[in-house]
């Protein structure tokens, strides 16, 4: 650039996860490709899934907290006639038996039985802190400890396919659900409900943040885009992602909340009809931020502002 100055990268970049790379993995090595610090990613996968692994880029890290309690869809195949200590094929096996009588039929039926509002106890691998320490650094321990079950959302389950192969059938659905949902133990409460162990034999995060595989780059691409000076064919702008309602302001309004003030909600156009947290943008199109507009619905207040200058999108990407 003509004033020295490093080039902005602001915006979503969707990578798609190989296997073997933590979360963390692929945050670090999206920061030493496109020598970018600010990085964060909006829902962890372990080691062993691959799939859809949603960046926040550059300003576009204000808006992780939203995007990750978008839901997400994972494409899951269960084994049925084992568990394993970590729900998944990388534990210990702790029992096996034959599961041939399982039917198509009933295997259906049991796992669509779980759509809807499900109450799920957090597997000892996972993440969820518990007395300062996180469950899986207490498993590495030999330590299992009473988790609280949680409340999580299946909002739909469509299965793909079923095999009925002597001793250990499978089967292999697509499903959408809420923050927080732990394949491995829907997969383990599926084999439970039709009396049989049962393991994550396999898992794909297919969609996050409303993004797709068609959305991604593999990190080995990520870096030919850098090279040849095309990130902004993938970049996308965080504020398009994020699920709320939109409204627009005009002069000397759009000045005052880039001040931090709190405007007049009829001053909006259009007026909010709801309280809550409302995208709200200049009239010229510019993103000016999240914003909230409160009970009695007279009034907004900033929540995250973002300048003009600070949000030119995917077209503000230059190489260097």
């Amino acid at each position: 650039m003509s004033n020295g100055t490093k080039p902005s990268i602001d915006g979503v970049l969707a990578i798609w996860k190989p296997t073997g790379f933590t979360s963390h993995d692929v945050v670090a090595k999206a920061r030493g490709i496109l020598r970018e610090r600010r990085i964060g990613h909006t829902g962890t996968l372990d080691p062993a899934v691959t799939g859809v692994l949603p960046l926040c880029i550059g300003k576009a890290t204000r808006f992780v907290e939203y995007l990750q309690e978008l839901p997400k869809t994972y494409e899951a195949t269960l084994r049925f006639g084992m568990a394993t200590d970590t729900e998944d094929l990388s534990g210990n096996v702790t029992e096996e038996m034959d599961a041939s009588f399982l039917t198509e039929e009933a295997i259906m039926s049991a796992a669509r039985s779980f759509i809807g509002e499900i109450d799920q106890i957090p597997p000892m691998v996972s993440a969820v802190k518990m007395n300062g320490k996180r469950l899986y650094e207490l498993a590495r321990e030999g330590i299992v400890v009473e988790r609280p079950s949680r409340r999580v959302h299946i909002y739909e389950l469509d299965v793909l396919r079923v095999s009925t192969e002597a001793p250990n059938p499978t089967v292999t659905f697509s499903v959408t659900c809420s923050k927080g949902t732990y394949i491995r133990t829907l997969c383990v409460d599926i084999g439970r409900k039709l009396g049989v162990p049962a393991v994550m034999a396999e898992l794909i995060r297919t969609e996050s943040a409303g993004l797709n595989r068609s959305h991604c780059v593999t990190l080995e691409q990520l870096a030919e885009l850098k090279e040849q000076g095309r990130l902004r064919e993938k970049l996308l702008a965080a504020d398009a992602l994020v699920d709320m309602p939109r409204t627009t302001v005009s002069e000397p309004e759009s000045t005052y909340v880039l001040q931090g003030k709190t405007i007049e909600a009829g001053r909006l156009q259009p007026p909010p009809d709801r309280e809550g947290l409302w995208k709200l943008y200049r009239s010229d199109g510019a993103f000016l931020g999240l914003f909230v507009v409160d009970e009695s619905m007279r009034s907004v207040r900033p929540v995250k502002v973002f300048h003009p200058s600070d949000n030119q999108g995917p077209g503000n990407i230059e190489s260097d």
